[in-house]
């Protein structure tokens, strides 16, 4: 029996309505022969209200408590999935996390999936229903349902399609597939019919919010094919899988798309003492603290000292910058920081080894008068931290310069 793991956004079971647009759908599947797993998230927005509800009642509420809290969101979501499509009389049955074998480890609120028993949904798939399972959640050691953090249903799905060695994994959003750019900022943007994981993951890491990058490199490792498509729309969204197209080779077009995120603040070190060890006695600390820290640099060291600077989420500014004021101080150096400023990535394979795709990047922030406060570069990408009232006009220009409105991609 073929199986094939569906997903569906908070935004794709929002309201009722939706909810039986997507037991249409999942009937279709059904009823085609194929074994179905359907992964939901929690109602529109249903995990944001909850936090609400739990900053109104307590000031500094429990990890553990908020993840008792918001793992109900999606138990809500596959209830109601799972009697619409008892109404259509498709037997179907739904799973909490750790139901259906989701076993997770870490901190509350940011699990890491440890391991899948996959044999409760085997035994249902046999029986011919469809299984419904709450995304974003899974059971620790201790019996607690643990939280795998925002975007986690994405994880949940690609991870039941290793676990099930399904044919592939469908993720259902409200666009259409993956774009070379955000659609409501470059109207231009055209969809992508096939982008390597690879790509993927990098374009999700630096902005892109079509998919979560833990689940695209989740499916990179596990050879699990992941298909983007609108919850919307009829229509073939795009493929993420291994690159292996032989035929190009370095005659491909390298640039798959301009990515940005705006979710982004900086936090600089000035005048530091540098030796061996430094950089651990900087980032440990972050660490332990679960700061995810993302671009870094470090300048030169003059007369035995240098600056180092970050960026970090806005959210997490603040306890970034009064770690990172701590160490300063005890390095003999101060700390600054940046709220206000935002991530542009040009992304695609290759672009290491071709130096003119960085240099067309830089003279054309360079032609808009855009500063650059940092740059990071990889093999897959180039991305420039800049201020954040210019990175939708620096979307459009690079966009643009790449001419990804011309070129079939």
């Amino acid at each position: 029996m073929s199986i094939v793991v569906q997903k569906y956004g908070g935004s794709s079971v929002a309201t009722a309505e939706h909810i039986k647009v997507v037991a249409e759908r999942a009937k279709k599947a059904h009823e085609a022969g194929l074994g179905l797993v359907v992964v939901v998230s929690a109602m529109g927005k249903t995990t944001d209200r909850l936090l609400a509800l739990a900053g109104e009642v307590a000031r500094d509420p429990s990890p553990r408590e908020i993840d008792q809290l918001l793992s109900t969101g999606e138990r809500q979501s596959v209830a109601l999935l799972a009697m619409a499509l008892h109404d259509r009389g498709v037997p179907a049955t739904s799973l909490t996390g750790p139901q259906a074998g989701m076993k997770i480890t870490g901190r509350y609120g940011s699990g890491v999936i440890s391991e899948i028993q996959p044999e409760r949904m085997r035994a249902l798939l046999d029986e011919g229903q469809v299984v419904i399972v709450a995304g974003f959640q899974g059971m620790n050691a201790l019996g607690d349902v643990m939280t795998l953090g925002r975007g986690g249903s994405d994880t949940t799905a690609v991870a039941l399609a290793a676990a099930l060695h399904a044919d592939r994994c469908e993720i259902y959003t409200d666009v259409e597939g993956v774009y070379t750019a955000d659609p409501r900022i470059v109207p231009g943007a055209r969809r992508i019919p096939e982008v390597s994981s690879a790509e993927m993951a990098e374009m999700a890491w630096r902005g892109a919010k079509v998919m979560h990058p833990r689940a695209v490199e989740l499916g990179a490792l596990y050879g699990v094919e992941i298909h983007v498509r609108s919850s919307f729309k009829e229509g073939p969204g795009t493929i993420i899988r291994k690159d292996k197209d032989m035929e190009r080779l370095e005659t491909r077009e390298t640039v798959a798309g301009i990515v940005h995120d705006l979710d982004v603040s900086r936090v600089t070190l000035t005048g530091i003492k540098t030796g061996p060890g430094t950089m651990s006695r900087i980032f440990a600390p972050l660490a332990e603290a679960g700061v995810s820290v993302d671009v870094i640099v470090e300048s030169a060291p003059k007369e035995g000292a240098s600056d180092v600077a970050f960026t970090v989420s806005r959210a997490e500014f603040a306890e970034a910058r009064r770690i990172a004021g701590e160490i300063a101080a005890s390095l003999g150096g101060e700390v600054e920081g940046e709220e206000e400023l935002g991530k542009v990535s040009v992304v695609g394979t290759g672009m290491l080894n071709r130096p003119g795709y960085a240099a067309k990047m830089f003279g054309s922030l360079g032609q808009l008068n855009v500063p650059i406060r940092m740059v990071s570069t990889s093999e897959i990408q180039v991305t420039c931290v800049l201020p954040a009232d210019r990175v939708e006009e620096a979307v459009r220009r690079l966009h643009e310069d790449y001419e990804l409105e011309e070129r079939d991609v």
